[in-house]
């Protein structure tokens, strides 16, 4: 299995580096389990009515260190459940981007991505070239590649799927240890 490769739009750019992931639902808000109403939740404090401005197969652009803080699965819980498939950052924080790939979320490393991308321009990811494109200008950027094990678990739907396959025998990644 390959991953199928993206196209949307920029649903946000986050400006800042460092961004506490939980800010986009709010700190209040993390303990609420109904991912609806966290959905209905998402950016609120940024521009009322936000959820309702996501298509399906939108992107996050983000900056360094991109899930800084605690990695609360709330806020992308919402953002999944909007349609968000994947967030593009300059950097990522470890245990954020460790906790996403384990549930099988793209979060895919893009040096420049954020100067590069404006709220509503079209991007598209291609795996295979390791690139980033936006449709507007033309430009293109390189991603960072991921890890055998990385995109092992994006391909299976997560860490739990990988594991499985990996014990069947079933992946590139080598027989089961």
């Amino acid at each position: 299995m390959s991953l199928a490769n993206l196209h949307g739009r920029a649903a946000w750019v986050f400006e800042e580096d460092d961004y506490d992931i939980d800010l986009i639902i709010g700190v209040r808000n993390i303990k609420i389990t109904d991912v609806k109403e966290l959905a209905s939740l998402a950016m609120s404090d940024y521009v009322p009515g936000f959820a309702s401005t996501v298509k399906k197969g939108d992107l996050l652009i983000g900056g360094e260190n991109f899930g800084y803080g605690h990695p609360h699965y709330p806020a992308m819980r919402a953002m999944r459940h909007l349609g968000i498939a994947a967030v593009i950052a300059e950097s990522f924080s470890p245990g954020f981007f460790r906790g996403e790939t384990s549930m099988g979320f793209p979060l895919i490393t893009c040096p420049g991505i954020r100067a590069a991308t404006a709220r509503g321009d079209e991007l598209t990811v291609d795996w295979a070239a390791s690139e980033v494109k936006n449709l507007r200008t033309g430009q293109v950027l390189a991603l960072q590649p991921f890890s055998a094990s990385e995109r092992g678990m994006l391909e299976a739907g997560g860490l739990i799927p990988y594991l499985k396959r990996r014990l069947a025998g079933k992946t590139d990644a080598g027989p089961a240890a």
